[in-house]
């Protein structure tokens, strides 16, 4: 086909020429130029193999180039790849059905589709605002909720700061419970779990009680922090944030955009603590991102604020056929192979590997990790924490530890001194050693500014 013909050596200049590029300073990028990928792999136009330790974006749970996927989009596009929002097609109702199956308890039965997780956010917020009619939402510092205006003011951390002050106004930040940098418990290295979670559940109902109950449209959470952390909710940290909106008649939404669908080995992360939230945004693994789209999946009742009046919101490419038909099939492939199953059990296993570095590499302060959703914590000193890199920076350690990570074909994502570990849900136990033999080499660079 000619209208694709463009030789590999080309594709670089190319883009660079004229693409603009997201979260970038434009004379810097050096992208990698993809030419194929296939189960946990991709490869670059000189046919450099990559292991994938970041799903992408964290975002290919089923695994690349899975053909039942790539066939459905086909079909789809064959048979009618778009119609008006107003409208319904065969490919809407059996989306709609197949994520509502999927929610806890399918207690979560009317589905928004949107386009992807920030919108899936902004209109999760909407769906709050008018059926609770009060305006402020309460999230979390260290929370990534999307770029777009209202989900960027949602977010707590720095990506935020670059686009103040002219953001959604009404959203009020609360602290995370985060263990290993408490900000109440640094002297208390032996309070218990259920005891950790209750101060922090405290902590949030002194917010709550600051800024009114009734001026509080809902509590948006990332079920388990993503890129800020991969912080586990302790035990009873949920159970209690559930009690404190059923007491104030506060909206609880989860955030499952990155969590979501097979990551911690659920369909969702909030169903490891047994609490139904209100509702559940998401995306990403959605359609493990063959198509872009994102969901908010509500109670009915919530549905049923709008029964008389209109919800004034809407998109373009609402319920895109293309994308539902990608979602419907990524759903059902990871149903067949059992994803979720191999999700829970590589978990284990990567539990173990990731303990094992921590024990092999004193620049490792901490590693956590729920499913196949993990985090290496790197640190300069274990006695006191100090981190690889200062807050929202980047250190030569950590840009010489993703380089030879690169360089040796291990795809991954740093953040900070983070290095996060995110691989497809499909990923094999020998498959995962051939990436922690890597990072276990690239540790050395970092346990040299040890105590040094």
């Amino acid at each position: 086909n000619l209208m694709f013909n463009l030789p590999d050596d080309e594709i670089l200049p190319l883009s660079k020429e004229h693409v603009f590029w997201t979260w970038s300073a434009q004379a810097k990028v050096n992208p990698i130029a993809v030419k194929k990928a296939k189960g946990v792999y991709f490869w670059d136009v000189d046919d450099k193999k990559y292991l994938d330790f970041n799903s992408m974006t964290m975002c290919v749970n089923i695994g690349h180039s899975d053909e039942r996927i790539i066939k459905a989009m086909q079909a789809q596009a064959g048979e009618l790849p778009y119609a008006a929002p107003g409208m319904t097609t065969k490919i809407r109702a059996l989306a709609s059905k197949a994520v509502a199956d999927v929610t806890p308890n399918k207690a979560l039965s009317k589905i928004l589709f949107t386009l992807g997780g920030a919108d899936a956010n902004e209109n999760a917020i909407k769906l709050a605002r008018g059926y609770t009619k009060r305006h402020k939402i309460l999230t979390r510092y260290r929370s990534y909720h999307g770029a777009t205006a209202g989900a960027m003011a949602a977010t707590g951390d720095p990506r935020r700061v670059a686009w103040e002050p002219n953001l959604m106004p009404g959203v009020v930040h609360f602290l995370d419970p985060y263990r290993y940098r408490s900000t109440f418990h640094q002297s208390q290295a032996n309070i218990s779990e259920e005891d950790f979670a209750r101060d922090y559940v405290n902590h949030l109902e002194e917010i709550i009680l600051y800024e009114r109950p009734d001026s509080i449209a809902s509590i948006l959470m990332e079920t388990v922090t993503g890129t800020n952390g991969i912080i586990i909710p302790p035990s009873g940290y949920m159970q209690g944030v559930r009690q404190l909106c059923d007491k104030y008649n506060i909206l609880m939404i989860c955030d499952e955009v990155m969590s979501g669908f097979g990551r911690t080995g659920k369909w969702f992360a909030i169903e490891h603590w047994n609490v139904i939230p209100d509702m559940i945004t998401m995306a990403k693994g959605l359609t493990s991102a063959y198509a872009p789209l994102g969901a908010v999946a509500m109670k009915p009742e919530i549905a049923a604020a709008f029964d008389e009046h209109a919800f004034e919101s809407g998109l373009t490419y609402t319920s895109h056929p293309i994308s539902l038909a990608a979602a419907v099939a990524n759903i059902h492939a990871m149903r067949e192979d059992n994803v979720l199953g191999n999700a829970t059990s590589m978990g284990q296993v990567m539990r173990r590997m990731l303990n094992d570095l921590g024990e092999s590499h004193p620049s490792v302060g901490e590693v956590r990790s729920i499913g196949l959703f993990g985090i290496i914590e790197l640190v300069k000193d274990r006695k006191t924490k100090e981190p690889m890199t200062p807050w929202n920076q980047s250190s030569p350690e950590m840009n010489a530890l993703k380089k030879y990570c690169m360089d040796n074909g291990l795809f991954l994502y740093t953040h900070w001194h983070t290095v996060l570990i995110i691989p497809p849900l499909i990923i094999n136990e020998e498959q995962l050693k051939e990436g922690f033999d890597i990072l276990d080499k690239a540790l050395e660079i970092t346990d040299r500014t040890v105590g040094g």
